[in-house]
């Protein structure tokens, strides 16, 4: 196994790695929607913590050397089962044409006040 692990500003004090090489697929971690640089939540409601998730398990993503097209499934986390429409819509914005597979779960109160977590399961292309 190998740990995939961006660099990030503020020390992240979870017992976890954001990615996990394996087998030929990279599993990321659940990314919740605060900046992993200022420890911050976003601005924009739902929205924002929609895109700040993603753009987390994107930054995993590509420290991996992968791209979004390499992405086979995605679990959702949201705290309101009523913002699956904005979260549906924020996340074809970000996947475009490919659709991995994906479960969004409701869950009530995230950590630190999330709205939104993602985690992803990607394929390595073989070399």
């Amino acid at each position: 196994m190998k740990q995939i692990a961006p660099k990030y500003l503020v020390e992240n004090k979870g017992h976890y790695t954001p990615g996990i090489v394996s087998n030929g697929m990279l599993y990321i971690s659940g990314q919740l929607s605060i900046d992993p640089d200022t420890r911050r939540l976003p601005e924009g409601g739902l929205e924002g913590h929609a895109r700040q998730a993603l753009a987390n398990v994107d930054r995993v993503l590509r420290e991996a050397g992968l791209g979004r097209d390499s992405v086979v499934l995605c679990r959702v986390y949201i705290a309101d089962m009523e913002g699956w429409d904005t979260v549906n819509r924020i996340y074809a914005e970000f996947f475009g044409t490919h659709k991995p597979a994906r479960v969004v779960v409701p869950t009530g109160r995230l950590h630190f006040g999330c709205l939104v977590e993602i985690e992803a399961v990607a394929e390595i292309p073989a070399t």
